[in-house]
């Protein structure tokens, strides 16, 4: 494995567990995007990072992202392949039911992250980086 690997497969062993209190695996001066369709936005910087970070976790209950797979695409970028848990505070709603899968990309350089994109849907994922249809497992 990869130092690029090892720290992302780090990241997301403690996000499994639901823990989101490090940041020691970022760059000071992070871009961190979210990319969803409904809600897109980006943050510059830890604490504006963590802005964002507490506007997703706010709104969840129990909110949980994994890994079902790890990619390697170059020497600074890790696609990570997601699922994610957790119960809306507001509706009630499981993401769980929703049966949707997600992808996240880590651009590393120097052993810190420096751009982290959170993709809710695979799909736009794989089209944003080029990847051909059959480069994509299918949607669990």
């Amino acid at each position: 494995m990869s130092a690029n690997l090892d720290l992302v497969w780090a990241i997301y062993a403690d996000w499994e567990r639901g823990d989101f209190s490090s940041t020691e695996w970022a760059h000071p001066e992070i871009e961190f995007v979210s990319a969803g369709e409904l809600d897109p936005a980006s943050w510059i910087g830890l604490a504006d990072m963590r802005e964002g970070e507490r506007r997703l976790l706010d709104a969840w209950e129990g909110f949980r992202t994994g890994a079902e797979e790890y990619r390697e695409l170059d020497d600074e970028r890790v696609l990570v392949l997601t699922y994610r848990r957790g119960r809306g505070k507001r509706s009630g709603l499981e993401l769980e039911q929703l049966g949707t899968t997600g992808a996240d990309l880590s651009h590393v350089r120097a052993g810190k992250v420096t751009k982290l994109v959170l993709y809710g849907n695979r799909e736009r994922a794989f089209a944003d980086l080029g990847l051909a249809p059959e480069d994509s497992p299918p949607d669990s």
